[in-house]
């Protein structure tokens, strides 16, 4: 009895540092609000900064502003304070340098912009009107170039589908949908678009603009 006792204890001071925080080194860069983390345990955690939204790899400025993210983390040792995880499996959370706020700094230097769906801090909206005002980063871009990047992929959904060719959903109409994964596994970008909205493969798009398996797709 007094084994199991002690057991729950052990797992009730665990669970909160394994479930709300995450410590490690930043080895990756995928874009502008996503990181890759290795623990001290050996674990690449995938993590997407929450509460802001970068411009997307094709949007203007996309590049830069995954250079800024890079100028601030890579290869730093990070403080993740985990919030949820994502429909892509990656683990969502406020990222910190010490007492450095990377979410709110990427927002500060016209980086990001405030991602009105999720946000909840107040001083995120502060610090996109300052940015704003000052022109930096995204925001010394034209105004028809700065359109925000759950804007532009919706757009970018609606254009794939009305620039898919009909067959792109009757080519593979045989195919049996547990039979591929992985963009690898895919001949076209038409089979990567039937696996994509037929079979809700949303691996195949990593970056969720709807576009599948871009090597393919580009």
């Amino acid at each position: 009895m007094r084994k199991i006792f002690e057991f729950g204890v052990l797992i009730f001071f665990a669970l909160p540092s394994l479930a709300g925080e995450i410590s490690g080194r930043v080895v990756s860069i995928a874009d502008g609000d996503t990181i890759t983390v290795l623990t001290p345990q050996k674990r690449q955690v995938k993590v997407r900064l929450s509460e802001i939204d970068t411009p997307e790899k094709r949007q203007p400025y996309g590049s830069k502003a995954k250079q800024a993210l890079s100028n601030l983390v890579f290869g730093q040792n990070v403080k993740v304070k985990v919030e949820t995880t994502d429909r892509y499996g990656r683990t969502v959370g406020q990222v910190y340098i010490g007492g450095d706020w990377v979410n709110r700094a990427m927002v500060c230097g016209g980086h990001a912009w405030v991602y009105r769906k999720y946000a909840k801090s107040r001083s995120l909206y502060d610090c996109e009107r300052e940015a704003r005002l000052s022109k930096l980063g995204l925001w010394s871009l034209p105004e028809a170039q700065r359109t925000p990047p759950w804007e532009w992929r919706h757009a970018s959904r609606n254009r794939n589908k009305r620039k898919s060719p009909s067959s792109s959903k009757t080519s593979f109409s045989g195919s049996n949908c547990g039979t591929k994964w992985y963009c690898k596994q895919m001949s076209s970008c038409a089979e990567a678009r039937f696996y994509l909205e037929n079979c809700g493969l949303s691996r195949l798009d990593g970056d969720g603009d709807g576009v599948p398996c871009e090597s393919l797709c580009r």
